[in-house]
């Protein structure tokens, strides 16, 4: 089991603190302890008009990087030292982006501009610019809405790079892993993940017994159909005999020839669609994206 810096009577204590000397219904307030893995703070406080932050010493660019991602006029209720006693103190979070945490406590974040719910398939003028081609954002929420991602499921996705990060930010208390073959395209994940500010994604440059060794095992992988295909379900299955599956192809005689290879694997329950998006141009005539298919199946 994880050992936890914050037990329940300290977060009790907090709680009672910020009771104290703060305004908030703490009924609303979302917690999270960034000092346990996997916990994604800017997707958190985004997407909730208060948070409670239990966090340890460091992070030197921790409000810079909130800063960054668009949450400057967050309120921050904090004090100084470790214990839930003393003065309270209020920032910005525009006004302490030079400042790091220096010491294990909690501080209290207000969010005036959160979302309560999260919405998919982002634009993607979002993500970073790199060497990816990303699928456009309509199809996009298509495949997520096939994935049915669930807040702690353990998700795999090969080259898929913009749906692991939705997929991260979705299963925010579960485990994303990325597969990416090429190195750019790695950098460019990377790149995402600060820009997000993810820390439940696990990068890896292939799917192997070897590669997926310590890792959490996936219910449901996202595969962008490749010559490797095949080798990655087998090994897929092998770590999980219920694995969940949602292929990604524009060739249509790769498309056809899936569900064969399903059968092949005890895949059943497959389904075939096809997504077509076309956008109204400034001449007024519609111009037409590529066309993926999705076939997808469980084990």
């Amino acid at each position: 089991m994880e050992k936890q810096m914050f037990g329940n009577a300290q977060i009790l204590s907090w709680l009672q603190y910020f009771s104290d000397n703060t305004q908030v219904d703490l009924e609303k307030v979302k917690i999270l302890d960034i000092t346990r893995k996997n916990k994604n703070l800017i997707p958190t406080v985004e997407s909730h008009d208060a948070v409670l932050v239990f966090t340890e010493a460091g992070h030197a660019d921790i409000f810079y990087r909130m800063w960054g991602a668009g949450l400057g006029e967050c309120d921050v209720w904090y004090n100084n030292g470790s214990e839930p006693s003393g003065p309270m103190l209020h920032d910005k979070v525009r006004d302490m982006i030079n400042r790091g945490i220096n010491a294990s406590a909690a501080m209290l974040i207000l969010n005036p501009n959160a979302r309560s719910t999260y919405k998919i398939g982002m634009q993607n003028a979002n993500f970073s610019r790199g060497s990816i081609h990303y699928v456009g954002s309509e199809i996009r929420a298509v495949i997520l809405n096939k994935m049915h991602i669930a807040a702690d499921d353990t998700v795999c996705i090969v080259s898929g790079e913009s749906i692991a990060v939705e997929s991260a930010i979705i299963a925010g208390e579960g485990t994303v892993i990325a597969v990416e073959y090429n190195q750019n395209d790695r950098r460019t994940m990377e790149e995402n993940i600060e820009q997000f500010g993810l820390n439940n994604i696990a990068i890896i440059d292939h799917v192997d017994d070897e590669t997926m060794k310590g890792l959490p095992v996936p219910s449901l992988a996202f595969l962008v159909a490749s010559a490797s295909m095949e080798q990655e379900i087998e090994c897929l299955l092998r770590l999980n005999p219920h694995m969940e599956f949602v292929i990604y192809t524009l060739d249509f005689r790769c498309a056809a020839s899936i569900p064969e290879i399903f059968a092949r694997y005890g895949i059943g329950e497959t389904e075939v669609i096809q997504i077509a998006v076309s956008r109204l141009t400034g001449k007024h005539t519609f111009a037409a994206e590529p066309a993926p298919w999705l076939i997808s199946g469980k084990a």
